[in-house]
């Protein structure tokens, strides 16, 4: 017996998370309510994701009605669902005594109650990133879920990439510290994926290991000092061994807050700074608690500064390292001036094209997987991005740690030649912060 389709209504933030949304819902039907496109209007003129987002589906949905109308539905195509645009709906009893207001919320609520009192042979599911609304919808006995189609399914996997091994003969470990080319992978009876990391344990002795996926070779990790900066713990030699690696153009360093997650990047970037023609430094603007930058007084430099502060934070830890006549410190101050060295908001950067950069993007929990591919997708020739974030606090209220950008890149580029990730675990900053991170 065929399974009658299902009937996906759209909320306007599923669109400007994913503007090719439409075409993730397989042979369903996909309903849009009139107030989307509505607020969708008000979102197109700017310069912002969500901006290009709003103006990018219209023009989609533009090139799939054509002279058409929607009466009835368009084909979404092959082996798609059908598409069709609800029109505003009386409010039902229960709706207007539970939420009187008529918000672009409610109508929305309003029209997926007419729709699933009509196609009362189909199951109707109201598709929303806005959890507020999705327990709207279900306290009016209405299927409600988040879109899914770029969550990832095990996310405790995905940050679990460094494998501690108590097994290892001290003979092999020996043999490791002896080896400059390190010693091939059968040799350990491991499968490993490209750059993972290993914490490697014998009888006496022990190792930090790297795998290198052109010579199949698992090869020691040493503890460097670079640029001024001590590695405190595994991972953090680890990330700093990624960062200096050549063959390595896209890491991911994940981690709690004051794991040294930018520090370590940052100091990086210092030390390759020959190698590039600019170091970039860039986070997402995300205002706490929905407050606007017009609540902040001064012009627009002044009012993006709090939100860039913690990188220029980081930059005066590294800066500190060294007395202020010193080559390194002298350095710095030079790459600034001739924005060689470059801290800016993220929405700056978008658009250029990055040749032979060292760009770190700070905070990318807070990017849709859609930002992050369009970041990565305006790297050039000899360009190296690093992504830094923590999963667990994600200021945006449409993301969380299963479908931001972040854990969406992690999850999608291990095994690549040229991608490595590191989770930092141990904060570093201070017994008070780490108890902090831990506790409250």
């Amino acid at each position: 017996m065929k399974k009658n389709k299902k009937i996906f209504v759209i909320d306007t933030n599923v669109i400007l998370h994913d503007f090719n949304c439409l075409y993730k819902f397989q042979e369903n039907d996909v309903v849009i309510p009139i107030v989307v496109l509505e607020e969708l209007d008000h979102l197109k003129k700017g310069d912002s994701q969500i901006n290009f987002n709003a103006r990018e589906f219209t023009r989609e949905l533009d090139k799939l009605s054509g002279d058409n109308l929607f009466n009835g539905g368009i084909s979404l195509g092959k082996d798609l669902g059908n598409l069709s645009i609800e029109t505003g709906k009386p409010y039902s009893d229960k709706l207007k005594e539970s939420f009187p207001e008529p918000t672009p919320d409610h109508r929305i609520l309003a029209i997926t109650e007419d729709v699933k009192a009509k196609k009362k042979n189909h199951e109707v599911i109201l598709v929303s990133k806005d959890i507020n609304l999705r327990m709207k919808a279900k306290s009016l006995g209405i299927l409600a879920q988040d879109f899914k189609n770029d969550q990832i399914a095990d996310i405790e996997k995905i940050h679990k990439d460094i494998e501690t091994i108590d097994t290892i003969d001290d003979l092999l470990i020996s043999k490791l510290y002896e080896s400059h080319e390190g010693i091939s992978i059968d040799e350990f009876k491991l499968k490993p994926t490209p750059h993972q990391y290993f914490i490697l344990k014998g009888q006496k002795s022990s190792a930090l290991a790297h795998y290198d996926p052109l010579k199949k070779v698992l090869e020691r990790v040493e503890k460097n000092r670079t640029y001024g900066i001590e590695p405190r713990n595994a991972e953090q030699t680890f990330s700093l061994d990624a960062l200096n690696r050549n063959d390595v153009q896209l890491i991911a360093l994940t981690g709690k807050a004051g794991t040294g997650k930018t520090l370590l990047a940052l100091a990086a970037a210092l030390h390759q700074e020959r190698k590039f023609n600019q170091i970039l430094l860039a986070r997402p603007i995300v205002p706490l608690a929905n407050r606007d930058l017009g609540f902040l007084p001064g012009d627009v430099k002044e009012k993006i500064m709090p939100y860039m502060q913690p990188l220029f934070d980081n930059l005066s830890v590294i800066r500190n390292q060294f007395k202020s006549q010193s080559k390194e410190y002298m350095q710095i101050e030079e790459m600034q001036k001739g924005e060689r060295l470059v801290i800016s908001p993220l929405a700056y950067i978008r658009g250029r094209s990055l040749s032979n950069v060292f760009f770190i993007v700070d905070e990318a929990q807070n990017l849709t997987p859609h930002e992050v591919k369009t970041i990565i997708t305006r790297a050039g020739e000899g360009t190296k991005i690093i992504f830094t974030g923590d999963i667990q606090q994600i200021d945006s209220p449409y993301l969380d740690s299963k479908s931001n950008g972040l854990s969406f890149l992690t999850d999608r580029m291990k095994g690549q030649d040229i991608f490595a990730h590191v989770n930092l675990v141990k904060g570093e900053r201070s017994y008070l912060a780490e108890l902090a991170s831990d506790l409250l």
